[in-house]
C-alpha cells in the first residue's frame, strides 16, 4: 500500500552550527507549512546527502569546519544547482559578492528580518536552482 504524501510540501535544509539558529529557522520554515531538515554542519549535510532530500538550503557562512561558501563550491562542482540562502553574523561585502556570483538566492545578516527571509525562500523555490552566470540552460526536450 502506498503512503499518502503531499506533493507540494517542500523541504528546506537548515545548515548552521548554532543550535538556537537551527531551531528558530526550523520553526519559521514549519510555520510556512514546509518541512525543515536541520544539519549541524556543512560536512553533515554533504555526508548525509542532504542535497537529495531538500528543495532549498539556508546555511550559515561561517561554521566550524567547512564554511557555507565551501559547501556551495562543492555542490556546484558536483553539478548540484540547489538554491542556497546564506545567513551570517559577520557580513562582508566581498563574501556576499562571492556567494551571489556563484548563484546564491539570498544573503542575510543576523539577526535577519523573518519576512524578508520568507520572501527569499519563496523566490528560491520558484526559480528552483542556483543560477551562476556561467550556467547553461537545460535542454527543454
Amino acid at each position: 500500500m502506498h503512503q499518502l504524501t503531499t506533493p507540494n510540501l517542500r523541504t528546506i535544509g537548515i545548515v548552521d552550527d548554532d543550535p538556537f539558529v537551527r531551531t528558530a529557522v526550523s520553526r519559521l520554515v514549519r510555520s510556512l507549512g514546509m518541512r525543515a531538515q536541520a544539519f549541524a554542519s556543512a560536512e553533515e549535510f554533504l555526508q548525509q546527502r542532504g542535497f537529495d532530500i531538500v528543495d532549498c538550503v539556508i546555511t550559515d557562512v561561517q561554521m566550524g569546519g567547512m564554511s557555507g561558501l565551501d559547501m556551495q563550491d562543492q555542490l556546484l562542482a558536483g553539478g548540484c544547482r540547489l538554491p542556497l540562502i546564506f545567513i551570517t553574523a559577520f557580513p562582508e561585502e566581498s563574501i556576499r559578492r562571492r556567494a551571489m556570483a556563484a548563484g546564491a538566492s539570498g544573503f542575510f545578516s543576523k539577526p535577519f528580518n523573518a519576512g524578508e527571509l520568507v520572501s527569499c525562500i519563496e523566490r528560491a523555490l520558484a526559480t528552483g536552482a542556483m543560477t551562476p552566470d556561467r550556467q547553461h540552460d537545460e535542454d527543454p526536450s
